[in-house]
């Protein structure tokens, strides 16, 4: 008998499905999100070489709550920062297989007012 899909297996291979169509370039490089129980991580990533070319997350940015909507828009705040410190200001948005709300929408909602056009 087969093995049920867990919630995460089905969110990877969503994301999986995404990812055949967007990729990073060094142009317009990737805006890739990991939502995980406890924390938010974003990360600029340029597909072509392989490298994270800038990253920002709730557990390097040592925030108290690293789960809710404000701990999201303080990480997309942050990874604009950063992105626009390298001359990084158009990237191309990944949700990484998450449904485009809640915590997700908020980090992209602060990324475009730091800066960043996706």
């Amino acid at each position: 008998m087969a093995k049920k899909a867990t919630r995460n297996d089905i969110r990877l291979r969503r994301h999986a499905r995404v990812r055949r169509k967007v990729s990073g370039t060094p142009e317009c490089p990737r805006l890739n999100v990991f939502r995980s129980n406890s924390h938010i991580h974003a990360q600029i990533i340029d597909d072509v070489a392989g490298n994270t070319l800038v990253a920002a997350s709730s557990v390097d940015m040592k925030l108290e709550n690293g789960s809710n909507i404000e701990a999201a828009k303080q990480v997309g705040a942050e990874i604009a920062k950063r992105a626009l410190e390298k001359n990084i200001d158009k990237v191309v948005f990944d949700r990484g297989g998450y449904v485009y709300h809640g915590r997700v929408q908020a980090l992209a909602d602060a990324a475009r007012e730091g800066g960043l056009k996706f």
